[in-house]
């Protein structure tokens, strides 16, 4: 079963949804989510279905963070970050980087006429504009994308039930000195704000969150929204005012981060489900975004849904992702640099989204008449 929720989830995932909304599998030994309003109520109920325990995958890796923690705890962690996220400020702080990131990415392969974009765009593209938004100076785009790499196998193995490899922790090692080196030069930064009101190790798993969001869930989102324009030729002339419907729908259809998982406070009844204190509670993002009482037809791509922002890629409640109108923008000005710049581009080979935690294609390889 791992391995079906890992590679194609979508017909397991229908079948559970329609038959038996909150299942017990022993695979992940713990309680699935997979209709949209129960995922809703258990994310906006933290009283009853806490992130705060020490069988959280990516807390084991990182530590405790605003990820990991709910109540006052929870708030006390995010607060020092989450006034540097406000739409507005994002859209007038990082419009002109970003395009000039996406810019001099794309300058260093157009010539080629073919790429693999995830890579080649998107990775370093996300690596870049989290180091800018932290203040961390001095960040190699593919050293960070190895450490990533990592923590999210060790996250994967850990949500799966295996023995995780050492290359995570050895991974969340290096990222943490690279953090701490940042803090100590006391440079003006998000950091160093937020240093004045954490403790380090705190401000250190805190940026590994939002550094993990910002690129593991920002670069899937870039490729999985190349991977279903770029699958149907009608999509390739897309009206550039369409674009952001196009994100949000790519978001409901194929979310980058598939599932979040809670722990039940208290003996709790759900859709008939009878879940104890202490269990575990996973929300499928993926199967509440294809439910078809809220999406008819869920598993078309239509960026012409008229309720698309019902999609729940970001969550909701208390640990809505911080970071979701950075993503979009990012996301955004990617596509359009793409499709702007690289004429004729067509996918190269076939390329799925996999992953259990995490979903995105391996490699999108394509090619296009370069000029």
């Amino acid at each position: 079963m791992i391995e079906q929720l890992t590679t194609d989830p979508y017909p397991l995932l229908a079948r559970l949804r329609a038959t038996e909304p909150v299942a017990w599998l022993p695979a992940l030994n713990g309680w699935l989510v997979t209709r949209h309003d129960l995922a809703s109520r258990v994310m906006r109920d933290a009283a009853t279905f806490t992130v705060d325990d020490p069988r959280f995958s990516t807390a084991q890796v990182v530590g405790p963070s605003m990820l990991s923690l709910d109540a006052a705890e929870h708030t006390r962690h995010r607060t020092p970050f989450s006034r540097h996220f406000r739409p507005r400020e994002l859209a007038d702080r990082f419009t002109a980087f970003v395009r000039a990131e996406c810019t001099r990415l794309v300058d260093g392969f157009a010539a080629a006429g073919q790429a693999e974009l995830r890579r080649a765009l998107a990775g370093p593209l996300s690596v870049a504009v989290v180091a800018d938004a932290l203040g961390l100076a001095d960040t190699d785009a593919a050293r960070v994308l190895a450490w990533y790499d990592a923590i999210v196998s060790t996250v994967d193995d850990i949500s799966a039930g295996r023995s995780p490899e050492p290359g995570g922790s050895a991974a969340f090692g290096e990222l943490r000195a690279h953090i701490e080196g940042s803090v100590a030069r006391r440079d003006p930064s998000l950091l160093t704000d937020a240093a004045a009101a954490l403790e380090l190790p705190e401000v250190v798993s805190n940026a590994a969150v939002l550094m993990f969001g910002g690129i593991e869930t920002t670069e899937g989102m870039i490729a999985n929204l190349l991977l279903h324009l770029l699958r149907d030729p009608a999509h390739q002339d897309l009206d550039r005012a369409l674009v952001p419907a196009a994100i949000e729908e790519s978001l409901r259809l194929e979310p980058a981060a598939a599932v979040v998982d809670r722990y039940a406070t208290r003996d709790v009844e759900l859709a008939g489900a009878s879940i104890a204190r202490g269990d575990l509670v996973t929300v499928s993002l993926t199967a509440a975004n294809r439910d078809p009482a809220v999406f008819p037809d869920p598993d078309v791509f239509d960026p012409h849904r008229p309720n698309l922002r019902k999609h729940l890629a970001f969550a909701v409640g208390p640990h809505f992702c911080l970071g979701a109108d950075l993503a979009r923008l990012e996301t955004r000005i990617a596509v359009e640099t793409v499709l702007d710049r690289l004429p004729g581009i067509t996918l190269a080979e076939p390329a799925a989204a996999s992953g259990l935690v995490f979903r995105k294609p391996t490699a999108v390889h394509v090619r296009w008449l370069p000029s």
